[in-house]
């Protein structure tokens, strides 16, 4: 957006403008391990009604209307096979960690860049997107495939501009990048497979029953009718009744079961989005666990583990378990200023609760959508040039502590519209934050979720 407008001490350019925030102190960014994943109650109140308004802007529209509608777009997919080397270029300067499955905004306008396009449009549309952890991160050793499936070309004042609608499809372990004589690096990488694992009574269960097995493509998507929901519930408990069998409870095998744990994700996701359909979420295990990855506001650190685990079952348990734990997001920079919880998180649109968006300047930033957010501060005044969302005009927002970019807050210029007014934050100035315990308390201060 405009250039002119700058957050005031963050270093960042002004609206949907802006360049990503300074990074944390180092110390804030080290991976662990996951935490283990139990059943657990649930921690967060529900939302009242007279807090939840009705969503009158276009949530069923796709992803990046402001790209406009006039793109090219093309048909069909490029997949690798599992474990091959292949070599893909590398969009340079591109500090977004892709997930599979999520949309990709670009507007490109260095000669390279545009030349880099356009090559890519005659062969198989696919380039490389780097996964770095951190900012000061010099070698990355993951990342996923991105293959364009909309373009169109601009040009104005003599300066050639490309805007590109891209979708994450594969992820990759980098084996070794060179770098061209025209300046563009080539990636060698191998492609990392996705382990399906089998159900977890297949062991113990009669070949004979296996017919019984519901798909998930044949599961009821409505569950309108008070039979469908009585015979699921009954199809939900024998599932597990061959485990009278082993030595282990049902229970036990549920934690592992991929349904199970799509219903139980798909609970916590209707406590961010009331209006949710369950027809609109991906039935099938892999594409589920990649589109709640790309929908959870965490940092990098924990985003690349995520990236990491090549088996959906694991990836649902940890998502899951990071949405049981965080109670609320804070500053990344100043780490103690509560900004806003999961209660007021909402989507907007088909992509879900928080989407990559771009602006004019080429910057992306993955903005999650809330009601409501406290201790920030506004600066500038609102401006309805090059909204993400048609009918909003955007104000930009800083922590009131520290003063770092936090995003923007939007309000609506017709009376029609509602929201009236929410909050876009941009995943890289947020830190997930988990409940206090006893040791924390005693030592004086906030867990924070750096896994």
């Amino acid at each position: 957006m405009e250039p002119q407008r700058r957050a005031r001490s963050s270093g960042c350019g002004g609206a949907p403008g802006a360049a990503p925030a300074p990074p944390p102190p180092a110390s804030c960014r080290r991976p662990a391990a996951f935490p283990a994943c139990s059943p657990g109650k649930q921690r967060w109140p529900p939302r009242s009604e007279a807090e939840s308004p009705r969503i009158t802007w276009g949530t069923t529209s796709s992803c990046c209307p402001y790209l406009g509608s006039d793109m090219e777009e093309f048909h069909g997919r490029t997949l690798h096979d599992d474990d091959s080397c292949q070599l893909i270029p590398v969009l340079p300067r591109l500090m977004v960690m892709l997930i599979p499955g999520q949309t990709l905004p670009l507007q490109l306008f260095r000669p390279q860049e545009v030349s880099m396009v356009r090559n890519l449009i005659q062969k198989d549309r696919t380039f490389a997107v780097l996964a770095y952890s951190n900012a000061h991160e010099r070698e990355a050793h993951f990342g996923t495939t991105a293959e364009i499936y909309a373009y169109r070309e601009e040009q104005e004042y003599g300066v050639e501009t490309v805007k590109v609608k891209a979708i994450g499809r594969q992820r990759f372990k980098v084996l070794e990048i060179r770098t061209q004589s025209d300046g563009i690096q080539q990636a060698k990488v191998q492609i990392l497979p996705e382990r399906v694992l089998p159900p977890t009574m297949a062991a113990v269960q009669l070949q004979s029953l296996s017919r019984c097995h519901v798909l998930p493509s044949s599961k009821p998507t409505s569950w309108q009718d008070r039979a469908i929901r009585q015979w699921w519930q009954k199809y939900q408990k024998r599932k597990f009744h061959c485990a009278s069998l082993t030595s282990w409870p049902p229970w036990l095998y549920s934690l592992y079961d991929a349904e199970t744990l799509m219903e139980r994700v798909k609970r916590q996701l209707h406590e961010w989005d009331e209006n949710l359909k369950d027809e609109s979420l991906p039935s099938n295990p892999v594409d589920f666990s990649y589109r709640v990855a790309a929908c959870l506001p965490i940092d990098d650190a924990l985003r690349i583990q995520l990236l990491k685990i090549g088996s959906a079952v694991q990836r649902l348990r940890c998502e899951l378990d990071i949405m049981n734990k965080c109670t609320s997001l804070c500053c990344k920079q100043c780490q103690d200023t509560e900004i806003t919880t999961k209660n007021e998180i909402f989507s907007l649109s088909l992509c879900g609760p928080m989407a990559a968006y771009v602006n004019p300047h080429g910057y992306i930033h993955e903005t999650l959508t809330v009601y409501k957010a406290s201790n920030l501060s506004l600066s500038g005044r609102p401006s309805t040039e090059h909204s993400w969302f048609p009918g909003y005009a955007w104000t930009i927002a800083q922590c009131r502590i520290c003063g770092s970019h936090m995003g923007w807050k939007f309000t609506a210029t017709r009376k029609e519209l509602c929201p009236p007014k929410f909050w876009g934050l941009t995943r890289s100035a947020l830190l997930p934050r988990m409940p206090e315990d006893a040791e924390d308390s005693e030592r004086g201060r906030s867990p924070l979720l750096c896994l």
